[in-house]
């Protein structure tokens, strides 16, 4: 019970401390480059990777996004490189989900440990914020919207298969996940789209409903990945910033993976 306690204190701290600097741009751009830091250090320990090089790559593009959207600069005068950043992203994350289907671990030579670290974790905030500036305005619902989908999602999937589940999902990668948990958090995210739609009015019901089934699918893949990353440094969290859930990493590794493919969702729909 105790445990239970201070793993929701710790839950609900992080949850509002995340959705009270949703609306003010300035805060959401800040909060989002301080989970960026930590997330990239606990990574940065799961792949022993020694070097502040990945930290510096990461200061400079978020640091020129983040600039370009406080000053209202027209993101359309920079769409080609954000273009560029977003294929090779979507491709390394690619490459990402076919490791999870090898018993071997993944690949971690030096250059690789560079590129995942780029365009794994430090483009994933990047799409985040992205998608808070959508079509140069500051829209905090829509993010908004999108991490109340994982958050539905997650806790769904874990009820329903803890409750109910009975066909294990990836066992080699992530033993407690299971099918029927999978299920029951996507059912539960498509339902929530509903009333995202209705309370945000940031875009149409079908839109969200979308949405939801590519927050649940791609969420799961990052919830994975992450999972192996784990399991190849031994260790059981990310991290121990958060009590009774682990690390920052071990709370975002959905929304960091799934950020890339919902912002080029969201490209299609508006072009």
């Amino acid at each position: 019970m105790k445990e239970l306690t201070i793993r929701a204190i710790s839950g609900v701290i992080y949850v509002l401390l995340l959705i009270g600097s949703l609306f003010i741009q300035e805060a959401t751009i800040a909060i989002l480059a301080l989970f960026g830091i930590i997330s990239l250090i606990e990574f940065c320990s799961l792949i022993k990777l020694k070097s502040f090089v990945p930290y510096i790559i990461f200061a400079l593009l978020y640091g020129a996004f983040g600039y370009i959207c406080l000053q209202h600069i027209n993101l359309t005068d920079i769409d080609k490189v954000i273009q560029i950043i977003l294929v090779i992203t979507i491709f390394v994350n690619i490459i990402l989900i076919k490791d999870l289907f090898t018993a071997k671990k993944i690949p971690l030579f030096a250059s690789k440990r560079y590129i995942a670290t780029t365009f794994y974790l430090s483009t994933g905030f990047l799409f985040m914020l992205l998608i808070s500036n959508f079509q140069n305005k500051f829209t905090p619902l829509l993010l908004l919207g999108v991490f109340i989908l994982i958050w539905i999602n997650d806790s769904a999937a874990y009820l329903v298969g803890k409750n109910f589940g009975r066909q294990k999902l990836f066992p080699s990668v992530s033993p407690k996940k299971t099918v029927e948990g999978f299920l029951g958090g996507l059912f539960f995210a498509c339902i929530s789209s509903f009333f995202i739609a209705k309370y945000t009015e940031t875009l149409e019901f079908t839109s969200w409903l979308i949405l939801a089934i590519i927050v649940s699918v791609l969420g799961t893949f990052g919830d994975l990945i992450e999972s192996k990353f784990k399991r190849q440094a031994g260790v059981k969290d990310s991290g121990v910033i958060m009590p009774g859930h682990g690390g920052l990493l071990d709370r975002l590794d959905s929304i960091i993976f799934a950020s890339p493919f919902i912002y080029l969702f969201l490209r299609i729909i508006h072009f």
